[in-house]
């Protein structure tokens, strides 16, 4: 019975922190999608998604559990090259970067 209130009482504190996100953004983004961007794929991705990109296919990728990990590598070495913003917006357009 306590796991079912602190997971009842999260779940409400989550969403009184997501409700006034979307009321307060004009274009339609933030509120619950821009929480998960924010909350699953990290800052940048989160505040990327609410001026307008979209969430890349190799992030949605680091979702899936054993697979995440050829995904991590792949993007570690990314950027180990040097791989850019600029790189990254030439190479997949510029919706994502």
């Amino acid at each position: 019975m306590k796991k079912l209130v602190a997971c009842l009482m999260i779940v409400m504190m989550v969403l009184l922190a997501v409700a006034p996100a979307a009321s307060a953004a004009g274009s339609g983004r933030g509120g619950f999608m821009g929480f998960i961007a924010g909350c699953c794929f990290g800052l940048r991705a989160g505040a990327a998604y609410n001026d307008g990109k979209e969430i890349h296919w190799r992030e949605w990728c680091m979702l899936i559990p054993y697979v995440n990990i050829v995904f991590a590598v792949w993007n570690g070495i990314d950027g180990a090259n040097g791989m850019t913003s600029g790189d990254l917006a030439a190479k997949y357009g510029a919706t994502y970067y």
